[in-house]
């Protein structure tokens, strides 16, 4: 009860806000609390510039970090919102007024209980960027080393748990009171935010994400990962290696810096191909601010608190997809689809083939330079809903990192593609992927990780037959009949175990089938 009048007070907050942007219509669309939205209404502006998009990235921005956050995944979100107001709100920036030197200088001491100077030979109290979670700050150590020192903003924590109790309660209201609206996955969506944002509040996750990011990178000579200062890196403070270079959509510093934009976006290209494909671990936020070319051409890359993840089976069920567009394949991108089953088998192949032709075509029938795979995806959800096909969160990183990373690319070349410049390693990985050696490796790994589950499992069953023995479990009557021919031949346990082991037996069968 005390939650639920805390989160109507907090939503009135919300929606006033809003109002005052005239961006009340998110929330009118969902359709929940009509009775408060209609009172926000009542103080709407109804002259505020810019397009929808604009008016809610404003409003946003002005509600503050969590909200922040929620618009950047609301970029991708084109089936709820489309395709002119997604765009406006990719253009939402991570910037907030920075808090005074003096208080990070404070976080430091605290984090490390030593003074900044035995820290740093040299400590700059003016911020170089400041965002909704944190601030970067410059500094030197007593051995001469450039750094960059990232710290947590003061109360950061309290903030979030506040509006990420609201968006959850908001999502459970969601699925409760609009069931058409359950296959779009609110509470996954912002269970998948919290679960970003617990991340970002601990700078030693992107401290570990920057040094498994330059482990997969190690060997290659076109990206660059700043080397992790983990001596001076704690919880609420990361200090990695500071790099200088140029704003990847500088276009005139590239140029003056004597490299070849098209030469930069194949890199970028082929960068962005191997952190998703090849590794499965990808940087989700690369907006021009977080990439730079550095003076010997590499580019570099910075602000590892947003990273994406996505398992061999995804990566070989989106890299075939997206070839199978690129080739005009439609019938076969509509069978990955049921396939990988993102889409019900009580529907349509051949319906949904039309439907993969009808939106594929306007975009790829465009010159190269002008096919975007973001848009091709934000399609693809768009008739979701005709085909029950149900929101893939594992995807929602990805589809935001597409978008900024095709944005920035045009601007650095436009006569050029990211996706036809890595095309043929798309395809080559493909194939590489779909060969039946591949597919027994994916599948004796899928074993082993099964068998590594198997002792867990076994302790469980025991656990579960001694409760019973105990009375401390009760089975149904009918249960307890089936069960009974086992327990003649050595107990119930006994016929659990007989029972998973089978079960083993035919998971091992059904991956080598």
């Amino acid at each position: 009860m005390f939650r639920t009048i805390r989160n109507i007070r907090r939503l009135w907050t919300t929606a006033r806000l809003l109002a005052r942007h005239d961006a009340l219509f998110p929330l009118e669309h969902l359709d929940v609390a009509p009775a408060v939205v209609h009172a926000a209404r009542w103080i709407s502006r109804r002259d505020a510039e810019g397009r929808p998009g604009q008016r809610l990235a404003r409003a946003l921005n002005e509600a503050g970090p969590s909200f922040i956050k929620l618009g950047q995944i609301l970029a991708t979100r084109s089936d709820l919102l489309g395709d002119e107001l997604t765009a406006d709100l990719s253009d939402l920036q991570d910037r907030l007024p920075p808090f005074p030197g003096t208080e990070a200088r404070i976080a430091i001491e605290t984090e490390f209980d030593k003074p900044v100077c035995d820290l740093f030979a040299e400590f700059d109290d003016t911020p170089v960027a400041a965002a909704s979670i944190a601030q970067v700050h410059f500094a030197v150590t007593a051995d001469g080393r450039e750094v960059a020192v990232k710290v947590l903003r003061p109360d950061i924590e309290e903030a979030f748990a506040q509006d990420l109790d609201l968006l959850h309660w908001g999502a459970e209201l969601v699925e409760r009171t609009r069931p058409n609206l359950r296959r779009l996955k609110p509470r996954e969506v912002v269970a998948t935010l919290a679960t970003t944002v617990e991340m970002e509040m601990d700078l030693r996750f992107e401290a570990a994400a920057a040094a498994e990011l330059a482990e997969n990178f190690q060997d290659d000579k076109d990206f660059k990962v700043p080397n992790v200062d983990w001596n001076r890196t704690g919880r609420r403070v990361m200090t990695t290696e500071r790099i200088s270079g140029v704003s990847l959509d500088d276009l005139d510093g590239i140029e003056s810096a004597g490299f070849d934009p098209l030469d930069i976006t194949a890199k970028a290209a082929q960068t962005t191909f191997k952190q998703v494909f090849r590794d499965g671990f990808f940087h989700a936020d690369v907006h021009p601010g977080n990439l730079f070319v550095t003076s010997d051409g590499m580019i570099a890359a910075v602000d590892f608190g947003i990273m994406g993840r996505l398992d061999i089976r995804t990566r070989r069920i989106l890299g075939e997809m997206l070839l199978a567009f690129l080739t005009r394949e439609y019938r076969r991108a509509a069978e990955i689809h049921f396939e990988a089953g993102w889409i019900p088998a009580n529907q349509s192949v051949d319906a949904f083939t039309q439907a993969c032709r009808s939106i594929a075509e306007p975009i790829l029938d465009k010159p190269q330079s002008q096919i975007s795979i973001a848009r091709l995806l934000g399609q693809l959800f768009q008739i979701t809903e005709t085909f029950q096909m149900e929101t893939q969160p594992q995807l929602l990183l990805l589809q935001k990192t597409i978008l900024v990373a095709e944005g920035t690319a045009r601007k650095l070349s436009p006569d050029a593609n990211m996706w036809m410049l890595a095309r043929p390693l798309i395809k080559e990985w493909v194939e590489q992927t779909l060969a039946p050696e591949a597919r027994v490796r994916v599948a004796v790994e899928g074993i082993a990780s099964t068998v590594n589950k198997l002792p867990s499992v076994m302790e469980r069953l025991e656990e579960s037959a001694n409760m019973i023995s105990s009375g401390r479990m009760r089975l149904h009557p009918e249960t307890i009949r089936q069960l009974h021919q086992g327990s003649r031949s050595g107990g119930v346990a006994k016929s659990l175990c007989f029972a998973a082991i089978f079960l083993l037996v035919m998971v091992i069968i059904t991956r080598f089938t």
